[in-house]
């Protein structure tokens, strides 16, 4: 059984850990820990599947310990382009660790890898070590564009993080040409000073050539586009239609007057929303949630491919599901006037944000209206006649759900959530996929409703469950590191500001510095170095609270169609409302849990990486054709090697001290400004300026500016980004997606922790080396009482 052989390794390592153990060569420890003879390939086994997953490691000399008393750090390999990189380690509470280019020792980014410690983390200094095993690789294929020579062939990495070209040997082209894009397979990986070697598995096509660029994107973080032909086989067998059959033991609430409120172009609506004000001065909140655990049924074909994907993927061009359109926009989706399968969260809320009632219960359901946030922004704040006279049975409901919103939201922050106000750009495509426009998102009134009213059902299915005490899945974030803490109170400290309390700090007193620095030149600077100072939210099986919106239990319950972990929630909650979930289930999930959790964060981590590359890609692309022109922007951000300018449509470049040739600069770190040694001019964040693109590198992904002395007034890009894309500052929105929010957070390392199953049947008598006995710590402690 896996518990059983997890309880094993859990053993083995904490002995391990014992302060009197001292590493032991695999004969020694059978006899310290008194494995009988028949046992001793399982123990084999064991030993060396602790050595692979990096909890314990094996010397030169053969002889085990684990890493953390060794001066070693299991974690990730995160690559930069500058060829160095860090090691991410597993535990969370530990410092990353840098290592320079030359000890990185074949190791490529994403790497499962144990480093060696040689320079501890003093004196404000990150710790440094080398690379001295490579645990798992993450890099089998790899994208990027094929050149070609007489004799050989090589590939330039996509991932800028991947520092070395791929040498293609000349029978493994297969017939690629130079400037494709292509994914290739390693068969060898990199040594010391010999790049990595492989074979070309794909072309992708030319690499100018419209869609490969974000194919190419897709590739490399292995999104899977199509699915399975069990997968399409078992959704083609799914009714297009609610049955009598289907509803059978459900609440039928067809009657309740309820709406979507999604953007224009959704086409998965997987949660409406219901309000009404009862009698005793109090709100009653629905939020009904399509049921898609009905039709996707545990270990099928369709549960596997969504546990393989673990969300859905919304690139700059397209949506990659989570599962087939026939579900994601078809019978899963709460489109208006169609009964639909659901589960229901009302909540009965009174004046000042508080829940003094709730119920939960599978429904069935039949929407009024599928509206839009930009109708009901209009509706609400612009009493738009037309809309108003055709929506006019809803317009009280609308209201309610303001007044409602409101209410929840001020309760939220009062209570310490984070509220970050970071821009978000909205990029238009042409039918070729071509960017023709880039604005500002902005953030209304009708976003609010929906996102208070998502967060507040969240937390009280989160609640409900963690109070039954049965297996869940939550969404965590962590309190932020102590160290970072102080970092980021020296950091705000040079810019005059203090962050309230010390060691522990409550998240009230980030949204107290938030609102200080609300409008000011530092309101940037500040909020992007706050967020990388906290730690990154991710799911869990365990309820730890989440930090960012100062809520003691929170999930993620209201998006089952295009997230994994609010589908296999769904299912633990009808089978505990059912009475189903037997003791012996319950163990069932508890061991698999901790795994679907870990690799939910993971694929969570990668589609976001790759929707975030995408908008990146996009924007340079936008600002290709106006090299050479003038704009205005803000300084974002200084450094010791220049500064970050945003245009007012969000896009960002860097100015690089080395173009600045006016002057010698100098960086001030105390007050992060830069400052003419001559001229004594000044560049503070906060500052406008008018600067050049002098380049846009769509291969890179960057975009770098000079400085303008003056505008050219013939200039057609003078005023391009000002004119086209200035908006009233509506967006009042409580980025909590930065941490977490309906529309999602960001994510965080995880432990990895892939149980094997011992398929074996238990024995009369207890294994010895199954618990640690005392005679076993007399031999290693020599006697000594552990502490």
């Amino acid at each position: 059984m896996s518990d059983l052989r997890t309880d094993r390794k859990n053993k083995i390592v904490s002995f391990m850990r014992e302060d009197a153990y001292k590493p032991l060569l695999f004969k020694e420890l059978v006899t310290v820990l008194d494995v009988p003879a028949s046992d001793i390939d399982a123990f084999e086994d064991v030993i060396k599947e602790l050595e692979a997953e990096g909890k314990i490691y094996k010397t030169r000399k053969d002889r085990y310990g684990v890493p953390d008393r060794m001066s070693l750090i299991t974690g990730r390999l995160q690559g930069s382009d500058r060829g160095f990189g860090f090691v991410i380690p597993d535990e969370e509470e530990a410092n990353d660790v840098f290592v320079a280019g030359d000890s990185l020792h074949g190791a490529m980014h994403n790497d499962r890898v144990i480093a060696r410690v040689n320079k501890s983390n003093t004196g404000g200094k990150r710790a440094e070590g080398e690379i001295i095993k490579i645990l798992k690789r993450a890099n089998s294929f790899i994208v990027g564009t094929f050149e070609s020579s007489r004799y050989f062939g090589f590939v330039i990495p996509d991932d800028r993080r991947i520092t070395s070209d791929i040498f293609i040997p000349k029978d493994e082209i297969n017939g690629a040409k130079s400037g494709q894009k292509v994914v290739v397979e390693l068969i060898k990986w990199p040594e010391q000073r010999r790049n990595a070697e492989g074979r070309i598995s794909e072309i992708i096509g030319d690499k100018d050539e419209p869609g490969n660029d974000i194919l190419s994107i897709i590739k490399a973080h292995n999104l899977a586009q199509d699915f399975d032909e069990a997968t399409l086989k078992q959704a083609e067998e799914i009714s297009e239609t609610v049955t009598d059959d289907m509803i059978k033991g459900r609440r039928d609430i067809r009657q309740m007057r309820m709406v979507t409120i999604d953007s224009e172009d959704a086409k998965d609506l997987d949660d409406a929303v219901s309000v009404e004000k009862l009698p005793d001065g109090n709100y009653r909140l629905g939020v009904h949630i399509a049921d898609v655990s009905y039709y996707v049924t545990e270990n099928s074909p369709l549960d596997k491919e969504a546990l393989k994907r673990g969300t859905s993927v919304y690139l700059v061009d397209r949506v990659i599901p989570m599962l087939p359109k026939k579900l994601s926009n078809g019978i899963c989706s709460l489109n208006p006037q169609i009964d639909r399968l659901s589960f229901t969260v009302l909540m009965d809320i009174d004046k000042l944000g508080r829940i003094v009632n709730h119920e939960i219960f599978e429904s069935v359901i039949n929407i009024n209206e599928r509206m839009t946030y930009k109708n009901v922004y209009k509706i609400l704040e612009e009493k738009d006649h037309e809309l108003c006279q055709r929506y006019d049975y809803l317009l009280e409901d609308f209201e309610l759900m303001k007044e409602l919103a409101l209410i929840l939201r001020k309760k939220r922050f009062s209570r310490g959530a984070i509220d970050f106000d970071f821009d978000e750009a909205k990029i238009i495509l042409n039918e070729k996929g071509e960017p023709v426009d880039i604005t500002k998102y902005e953030y209304t009134i009708a976003n609010k409703i929906i996102e208070e009213f998502m967060l507040i059902c969240n937390e009280t299915v989160a609640e409900h469950f963690y109070w039954a005490n049965a297996p869940f899945v939550y969404r965590i974030h962590e309190e932020p590191d102590i160290e970072k803490i102080q970092s980021f109170s020296d950091f705000i400290n040079k810019l005059g500001y203090h962050l309230k309390g010390s060691g522990s700090v409550h998240p009230k007193a980030y949204q107290d510095l938030l609102s200080k620095v609300k409008g000011t030149k530092e309101e940037r600077i500040i909020s992007t170095v706050m967020l990388r100072s906290l730690q990154k939210a991710r799911y869990s099986h365990e309820s730890d609270g989440h930090f960012g919106l100062a809520a003691k239990f929170y999930c993620h319950f209201t998006s089952p169609i295009r997230r994994y972990p609010d589908l296999i929630i769904h299912r633990i909650m009808k089978e505990y409302l059912k009475g189903k979930l037997s003791e012996k289930r319950e163990q069932e999930l508890n061991d698999s849990l901790p795994d679907t959790a870990r690799r939910c964060s993971e694929r969570e981590r990668a589609a976001e990486e790759a929707e975030r590359e995408t908008e990146d890609l996009k924007k340079v692309e936008y600002m290709k054709k106006h090299e050479g022109k003038i704009f205005e922007g803000i300084i974002s951000s200084v450094t010791s090697f220049g500064m970050f300018i945003e245009l007012e449509n969000t896009i960002e470049g860097l100015v690089r001290m080395s173009s600045m040739e006016d002057d010698y600069y100098v960086f001030d770190e105390e007050q992060y400004l830069l400052f003419g040694e001559r001229s004594r001019k000044i560049y503070r964040i906060g500052d406008t300026v008018c600067i050049q693109l002098a380049k846009a590198d769509i291969a890179k992904r960057q975009l770098e500016f000079v400085l303008a002395d003056n505008k050219d007034e013939n200039d057609e890009g003078e005023n391009f980004v000002k004119s086209k894309h200035s908006h009233k500052k509506v967006r009042e929105k409580a980025k909590t997606a930065n941490y977490d929010s309906n529309s999602e957070d960001i994510t965080s390392k995880t432990n990895s922790s892939d149980v094997t199953d011992l398929t074996e049947k238990k024995e009369k008598r207890p294994r010895k080396w199954d618990k640690i006995s005392r005679k076993v710590r007399k031999n290693v402690s020599g006697g000594k009482k552990r502490r």
